[in-house]
C-alpha cells in the first residue's frame, strides 16, 4: 500500500468520523454519568465505546507505512511478515499454505475440550484442576529450578563475552530503533496483566501474607511483604523465562539460517536441517496450542474486567451480550492489526499502549500517596533485592505451588509466543542487548507499574480510604473489579478510569494482534509467510475460543490447560540453554565481557602514570 493508497482514504473517511462521534459520546459519558446511566443500555453503551477504540485504532492500523511496498518483495526475507492477496486467491491458498500437522491437531484439541466442557463441566474441571495441582505441586522444583537457572544464564549473557555476540553478523543494522525495540517487547509480552493484576495482587498478599513473610494479616507489617511479592512475581524471574528461549531462537536464526520457528531451540541437537522432523513440528504445535490457549483466556478475563468496570461505574449491565460484543470487538482491533503487519499496526498500537501507561502513571504518582509509595516502595525494592535468591529456592508448600509455581508456568506457557516475537525483532542486535531491554528494561518497568498500583491499592485499604478488598470479596472475580474502588478513591478518578479501561483493550490489544501474527507463522508451511487469510482465521479462532469461555464457562480449567504447556517449555528451556552454551563455547570465541573491557582500560591508566615523572622530595 503506497502513502497516497485509496483503501487507507477510504479508512479515513470512515473511520474518522465514526472515532470522533463515538469518542465525543464516551466523553460525555465520563463527565455526565447521571446521561449513560439513564437513557443508554448497557449493551449500547458497551457497543458505542467500542465502536470508539476499534475505529481509532483500526485507523492507525490502516495508515500507510512507507515499508508497505518492500513487504511483497519476494527476495526480501519472511520474518513475520505478510503476504496481501486479493480476496479469491486468499481464500483459495489458504489451506494450501498452512502446515496440517499443526492445523488440525489445534482445531481438534479445542473443539474437543469445548464439547467435553459443555457436555461434562464438572468433570472435566476436575479432571484438569486434580492433574495441574499435581503437577504444579510435584513439579515445583523443577519450575522454581528454570526460572532460576534462567536469572543466572541471563545475568550472564548480560555480563559476559558471549553478550557481544552480533545477531545477524556484525554489519547488520537493527530494523528498529531502541525506543521502539522496548516498546514492542514490552507491550506484547506483559498483556493486559499489569493492569489486571496490578491493584490486586498486593491486596491479596496484605490479606493473606506468604509463608515466607513473618507478618499479621493485613498489619503494617505485612505491607512491605505484600509489595516484596508482587514484585518477585513480576520482575526479573518472569521475563527472563522469555529472553531464554528469545535469544536461542535469534542467534539461530540470525547467525545459523535456521527457520523462525520455537522448534528452532532444537537446532543444536538436530541440526538446522533436521528441524523438518515430527520432534520439532510437535514442539510447533505445542507452542500454538499454549499460545490459542493462553491469549484466549486473557480476553476473557479482560472483558470480564472492563464490563466490571463500565458497571461499576455507571451501574449499567450488559447482560450475556456483553462479553460477546467485548470480545468482538478486541478480535476486530487485533486482526486488523495483525495484517497490517508490525511497521503498521502493531507497532502503532504499541505506541499508544506506552504513552497511556506512561502518563496514568505520572498522574497516579501525581494524586497518590507519594511518600508512602516512595518509603514502602523502597523497603519493597530492598527486600526484594536482598531476599531475591531465598524466595527463588523457597519451597512453601501450597501457598508456593498456588502462586509462585502457577505464575512461573503461565510465564512459561506464554515464553513460546514473546520468545519468537524478541527473536524476530532482534536482527542487528548484540545480545547483550536483547537481553537488557527484554529482562532488565521490562521489569523495570513493571516494577516501577506494581510499586505505584501496589502501593497506592494497600495505602487505600491499610489506611481505611477505601474497602478495595470488600468489593473483591463481593465479586464474582476479585480481581477484575480491584481497580476500581481504588481509582474512585483518588482524585481524577474520573479520567485515570478512561485511561484504566483504555489500558485494559489496548494491552490486550498489543498482545492478542501479536500472538496471532506468530501462531500464524507457526501453521504456515516452512518457508512460506503467512497471507492475510490465515491471520485472520487464527485471529478470528482466538475470539472464537474467548467467545465459547464465556459461553460455555471453563475459563479456568482452559487457563489450567495453557498452564500446563508450561511445564514442558521450562524443560525445553533448560534444553536451549544447554544447546546454546555448547554452540557459543564451540563457535563463538573471542567476544569480551563487560568484565573484561574494563580490565582492558585498566593498562592504558597504568601507562599513563608510568609517563607522568616522579614528584621530587
Amino acid at each position: 500500500m503506497s502513502t497516497g493508497s485509496p483503501t487507507g482514504g477510504i479508512a479515513g473517511s470512515v473511520l474518522v468520523p465514526l472515532c470522533a462521534v463515538s469518542g465525543a459520546v464516551v466523553l460525555a459519558g465520563f463527565f455526565f454519568p447521571e446521561f449513560i446511566g439513564e437513557t443508554v443500555s448497557g449493551e449500547a453503551w458497551l457497543t458505542i465505546a467500542l465502536v470508539f477504540f476499534s475505529s481509532g485504532l483500526g485507523y492507525l492500523a490502516v495508515l500507510p507505512h512507507s515499508s508497505d511496498d518492500d513487504d511483497e518483495g519476494a527476495a526480501a526475507p519472511y520474518l513475520l511478515r505478510v503476504r496481501r492477496r486479493g480476496i479469491r486467491r486468499m481464500i483459495r491458498g489458504f489451506l494450501d499454505g498452512q502446515e496440517p500437522a499443526t492445523l488440525v491437531p489445534t482445531a481438534v484439541l479445542f473443539a474437543l475440550f469445548f464439547l467435553l466442557q459443555a457436555a461434562f463441566p464438572a468433570t472435566v474441571s476436575g479432571v484438569v484442576d486434580g492433574v495441574t495441582d499435581t503437577i504444579l505441586d510435584v513439579g515445583g522444583p523443577v519450575f522454581l529450578a528454570a526460572v532460576f537457572v534462567s536469572v543466572c544464564y541471563c545475568l550472564f549473557l548480560l555480563l559476559g563475552p558471549w553478550g557481544g555476540i552480533k545477531l545477524g553478523g556484525p554489519d547488520v543494522e537493527p530494523s528498529y530503533t531502541l525506543p521502539t525495540y522496548f516498546t514492542l517487547i514490552f507491550t506484547a509480552g506483559i498483556a493486559a496483566g499489569v493492569v489486571f493484576w496490578g491493584p490486586a495482587e498486593a491486596l491479596f498478599h496484605y490479606q493473606t501474607p506468604p509463608p515466607y513473610v513473618d507478618a499479621a494479616p493485613q498489619s503494617s507489617a505485612a505491607i512491605d511483604g505484600a509489595l516484596t511479592y508482587a514484585l518477585f512475581h513480576w520482575g526479573v524471574s518472569a521475563w527472563s523465562a522469555y529472553a531464554v528461549i528469545g535469544v536461542p531462537i535469534a542467534y539461530f536464526v540470525f547467525n545459523r539460517g535456521a527457520p523462525l520457528r520455537v522448534s528452532t531451540i532444537l537446532a543444536p541437537f538436530l541440526g538446522v536441517e533436521g528441524l523438518a522432523s515430527p520432534w520439532s513440528k510437535l514442539v510447533d504445535t505445542l507452542a500454538v496450542f499454549a499460545i490459542i490457549g493462553g491469549i484466549a483466556t486473557s480476553v476473557a478475563l479482560v472483558s470480564e474486567q472492563f464490563l466490571a468496570g463500565t458497571s461499576f461505574q455507571w451501574g449499567v449491565t450488559a447482560g450475556r451480550l456483553g462479553p460477546v460484543l467485548f470480545v468482538g470487538g478486541l478480535t476486530l482491533i487485533f486482526s486488523l492489526s495483525a495484517v497490517s503487519g508490525v511497521h503498521r499496526g502493531i507497532r502503532r498500537i504499541s505506541g499508544v499502549t506506552m504513552l497511556l501507561f506512561g502518563l496514568f502513571g505520572l498522574i497516579v504518582l501525581a494524586v497518590g500517596p507519594r511518600s508512602f509509595i516512595v518509603e514502602r516502595g523502597t523497603r519493597a525494592l530492598g527486600n526484594y533485592a536482598v531476599n531475591f535468591v531465598p524466595l527463588s529456592l523457597y519451597l512453601g508448600g501450597e501457598w508456593v505451588a498456588d502462586w509462585t509455581v502457577w505464575n512461573w508456568s503461565w510465564w512459561f506457557s506464554w515464553a513460546p509466543f514473546a520468545g519468537l516475537f524478541i527473536a524476530a525483532l532482534s536482527r542487528g542486535r548484540h545480545v547483550r542487548t536483547v537481553v537488557f531491554t527484554s529482562v532488565v528494561a521490562t521489569s523495570a518497568a513493571t516494577v516501577v507499574w506494581f510499586l505505584l498500583l501496589g502501593g497506592t491499592s494497600l495505602f487505600v485499604q491499610h489506611t481505611g480510604r477505601a474497602d478495595v478488598l470488600a468489593a473483591m470479596s463481593s465479586s464474582g472475580s476479585a480481581e477484575a473489579i480491584a481497580g476500581f474502588p481504588l481509582l474512585e478513591a483518588l482524585p481524577l478518578s474520573q479520567f485515570l478510569m478512561f485511561l484504566f479501561l483504555a489500558l485494559i483493550i489496548t494491552f490486550m490489544a498489543t498482545s492478542a494482534d501479536t500472538s496471532t501474527l506468530v501462531v500464524s507463522t507457526l501453521a504456515a508451511k516452512r518457508g512460506l509467510a503467512p497471507s492475510s487469510a490465515s491471520i485472520v482465521f487464527w485471529g478470528v479462532l482466538q475470539g472464537a475460543v474467548a467467545v465459547a469461555v464465556l459461553l460455555v464457562g471453563g475459563a479456568g480449567t482452559l487457563q489450567a490447560l495453557a498452564v500446563l504447556t508450561g511445564g514442558p517449555f521450562a524443560v525445553l528451556s533448560l534444553v536451549a540453554l544447554i544447546g546454546l552454551t555448547i554452540t557459543f563455547y564451540r563457535r563463538e570465541r573471542g567476544h569480551t565481557s563487560v568484565v573484561g573491557h574494563v580490565r582492558n582500560r585498566l593498562p592504558d591508566v597504568q601507562a599513563h602514570h608510568d609517563l607522568d615523572p616522579p614528584d621530587d622530595d
